[in-house]
């Protein structure tokens, strides 16, 4: 990746185009819809097992990022070789490692263990029947043997990333440029808040790796943009973006895949039915093998 500007805390190393147009995934003959479902599916479980540890959205939107990167161009992993929901769990140990609240390998691994059991369903909307604990239980020996994987792909995670590890968020960016709009103490500055933060968190999951491919200070501007205009808030006729080191090229580009994610996630849920996106490896051989054999392949 490019090294990230001097102010390290408002700027991230981004994916370079040669990244970018090929994956260690790709190379080992994942297709590409299968690997944008894989990456969806894995930001989302990321999300999901954030939430139900209770962390805060900046800490599991770091966590987003360092899996997203992970994957990225043809030294990044390979999903013929790493299961997502290995690569998410380690992802999220690491990041909770470096904040105020980190997580023991236990709580990460029975998250998760959880989250790929029956007894959940990502893509459900309508509340989950109670179900037997056996369905989600991590046995003792399982735990060490999961325990030891997890520690194995966070070692990796950190080699293919050179250990850069810093992840800026847009959040506080976006407050900060509502404030110079003049937003703040208006009656809608709370729903347009709320909106923005919307749009970036949904961003997260983005195929297009937009918090990869560009800086917090241009995903910030993108989301109070499409949130002013969700809200009919009229924003200066002039073109502000500027102020923010933001070009029309660049907004418009972020604005189009931002607006562009509610159609993919339905789509995704549409595709998949009542099917569970592969997350581990042998779920991913399994899928493989299915569209070779409704391919008519042997």
């Amino acid at each position: 990746m490019a090294p990230a500007p001097p102010i390290l805390h408002l700027a991230n190393p981004l994916a370079s185009p040669e990244q970018l147009a090929s994956s260690g995934s790709q190379l080992d003959g994942i297709p590409s819809d299968l690997e944008n479902s894989i990456l969806f599916a894995g930001a989302r479980l990321t999300q999901a097992a954030g939430v139900l540890l209770r962390l805060p959205q900046d800490i599991i939107a770091q966590a987003i990022v360092i899996y997203s990167r992970f994957w990225i161009g043809s030294e990044g992993g390979s999903m013929m070789q790493y299961g997502a929901k290995d690569v998410s769990a380690a992802s999220l140990y690491l990041v909770t490692k470096l904040s105020p609240q980190p997580q023991s390998p236990r709580n990460i691994l029975n998250i998760y263990t959880y989250l790929l059991s029956d007894a959940f369903y990502l893509y459900s909307s309508s509340p989950h029947k109670t179900v037997s604990s056996e369905l989600y239980y991590l046995s003792e020996g399982t735990y060490h043997i999961q325990r030891a994987q997890l520690l194995k792909i966070e070692a990796h995670i950190l080699r293919v990333l050179g250990f850069q590890t810093h992840v800026a968020l847009p959040y506080t960016l976006a407050i900060n440029y509502l404030q110079a709009l003049d937003v703040a103490g208006q009656p809608i500055s709370s729903p347009l808040a709320q909106r923005t933060f919307a749009h970036l968190t949904t961003a997260l999951l983005s195929p297009q790796l937009l918090y990869v491919t560009h800086q917090p200070a241009a995903l910030a501007t993108a989301a109070i943009y499409i949130a002013a205009r969700e809200l009919e808030f009229k924003l200066p006729s002039v073109e502000w973006w500027e102020v923010f080191d933001v070009d029309r090229e660049e907004l418009g580009f972020l604005v189009v895949a931002m607006r562009s994610m509610e159609g993919f996630a339905m789509g995704e849920k549409e595709r998949w039915g009542k099917r569970k996106v592969p997350m581990t490896l042998d779920d991913v051989e399994g899928e493989l093998e299915n569209r070779k054999l409704l391919n008519g392949q042997e």
